[in-house]
C-alpha cells in the first residue's frame, strides 16, 4: 500500500499489513489482457487432454501382445518405384514448423502497426495449415484404402494401432482445421480495420493457439513416427 508521510513523500507500507492493503484495493495484480488469459487457460486444459492421449498411447503400445507396425513401412510412399519412408510426414512437419515462423512474423507486424503485412503473414499461416490438413487427409486415405487399417482393426499387427492413431491425429487435425478458420477470421477483421492498435493483441492470442498446435505435433511426430 502506498501512502504519503508528512512531507508528501510516497512510501509503501511494510509487512503483511501492506500486502493485505494492496490486494484489498482491487488493483490489477498481473498486466495481462483478459483474452490472452482465457487463451492460456484453454491451452492448459488442452495440454492435459493431449497428455492423457499420449500417455494412453504409450500404455497401449507397451502392453500390446501383437507386433506393433513399423512406422517406416506403414507411412512410406512409393514414388517412381522408389521406397521413401516417412517422406510425407517430414513434409507435413516442415510445413507446420514453417507456419510457426510466419505466425511469429504476423504478430511482429501487428505490433509494429503494419496491418497489411500482418494480414499477409496470417493468411500464409492459414495456407500452410490447410496444406497440412490436406496431407493428413491423404495419409488417412492411404492407410484406410491401401493398408486396410481401421479404428477397430489392423491387418499389419496390433489392432490398437488404428484406434490410437486415428483418435490422436484426428483430434490434432481438428485443432489445425479450427485454427485455420480462426486465422482467416482474424485476418479478415484486421484487414478491414475492425481492430484499433490496442485490439491487435488478438493476433498474438491467435499466435498462442497456433504455436501450441505446432508444439503438440512435435510430440505426436516423435511418438507415432519415430518410436
Amino acid at each position: 500500500m502506498t501512502t504519503q508521510n508528512e512531507t508528501g513523500e510516497s512510501f509503501t507500507q511494510p509487512g503483511v499489513a501492506g500486502v493485505i492493503a494492496d490486494w484489498s484495493e482491487d488493483k490489477q495484480a498481473f498486466d495481462m489482457p483478459w483474452g490472452k488469459l482465457m487463451m492460456w487457460i484453454f491451452l492448459l486444459s488442452d495440454t492435459f487432454i493431449f497428455s492423457i492421449f499420449l500417455t494412453s498411447y504409450m500404455t497401449v503400445r507397451i502392453s500390446a501382445t501383437d507386433a506393433w507396425p513399423n512406422a517406416s513401412e506403414v507411412f512410406a510412399l512409393e514414388i517412381a518405384g522408389v521406397h521413401l519412408p516417412l517422406l510425407l510426414i517430414a513434409i507435413m512437419t516442415f510445413i507446420l514448423i514453417t507456419s510457426s515462423g510466419t505466425m511469429a512474423m504476423a504478430v511482429n507486424m501487428a505490433y509494429r502497426g503494419d496491418k497489411r503485412k500482418a494480414v499477409y503473414f496470417i493468411i500464409a499461416t492459414a495456407i500452410f495449415g490447410a496444406s497440412f490438413v490436406g496431407m493428413q487427409a491423404f495419409e488417412w486415405t492411404k492407410l484406410i484404402v491401401e493398408e486396410g487399417i481401421r479404428p477397430w482393426g489392423n491387418p499389419e499387427g496390433a489392432a490398437q494401432f488404428g484406434s490410437t492413431f486415428f483418435m490422436i491425429t484426428g483430434f490434432h487435425g481438428m485443432h489445425v482445421t479450427a485454427g485455420v478458420i480462426y486465422l482467416l477470421w482474424v485476418a479478415r477483421r484486421v484487414g478491414t480495420g475492425y481492430y484499433d492498435d490496442k485490439g491487435l493483441e488478438i493476433v498474438e492470442i491467435a499466435g498462442l493457439y497456433w504455436h501450441f498446435v505446432d508444439l503438440v505435433w512435435v510430440f505426436i511426430f516423435a511418438f507415432f513416427y519415430l518410436w
